[in-house]
């Protein structure tokens, strides 16, 4: 039994090891994810309220070398927060935010182990406001929201070969933002906070 655990282990190995990039290689990928989203306030209070959401994407990874990499994504992104406050000027509220964005982030890839195939990413995004509802009959509250937000993704990632051209891969990632997401804010700044978890094909 021994014997057979080992060579398949080196079957592995020898397979896994064909598919180290190299410097001058682009992939090309494909992604869907669960988004978890909530929103920081100025003073460092996190709302415990998440809204489950979805996101979608594409993206492009070139190598420089077999250790790094240039990624550039876009991306449909669910966001916003549940149990938050609302005041129309007449009545309060305590509503869902339903946010969505296509998000860019613009990430560096350092690739690790010895197939290369575990990678860590950083680097800033920038997502554009595309709707923006509240969970009491869809009102649109897009106005009172800046159609840009910026901060930082991080995150980790695995790929697993699945033909000659394609892996299939597992990331995990985290959003932080740093700019103020409500129009003319007077109060606290609001920031969106984002973890997700995603599958995909690159190719």
């Amino acid at each position: 039994m021994k014997k057979i655990i080992t060579t398949l282990l080196v079957v592995l190995g020898i397979y896994t090891a064909a598919f180290s990039q190299t410097k001058g290689a682009t992939e090309f990928g494909i992604n869907v994810g669960l988004n978890e989203s909530t929103v920081t306030t100025g003073d460092n209070q996190t709302n415990s309220d998440y809204r489950v959401g979805f996101n979608v994407g594409v993206s492009a990874d070139y190598y420089f070398s077999d250790h790094w990499s240039f990624k550039a994504k876009v991306v449909y992104d669910q966001k916003g927060w549940n149990n938050g406050y609302f005041d129309d000027g007449t009545n309060s509220y305590t509503v869902d935010y339903k946010l969505n964005y296509i998000t860019i982030p613009l990430m560096a890839n350092w690739h690790f182990g010895r197939t290369r195939n575990w990678y860590l990413n950083f680097g800033p995004y920038i997502g554009i406001l595309t709707s923006a509802k509240l969970s009491d009959g869809g009102g649109d509250v897009k106005d009172f929201f800046n159609t840009t937000d910026g901060g930082l993704d991080v995150g980790i990632g695995v790929k697993i070969p699945v033909s000659d051209r394609a892996k299939f891969f597992i990331e995990l990632n985290g959003q932080g933002g740093v700019s103020d997401m409500v129009k003319d804010n007077t109060g606290s700044a609001l920031r969106n906070s984002t973890s997700n978890i995603n599958i995909g094909i690159n190719f």
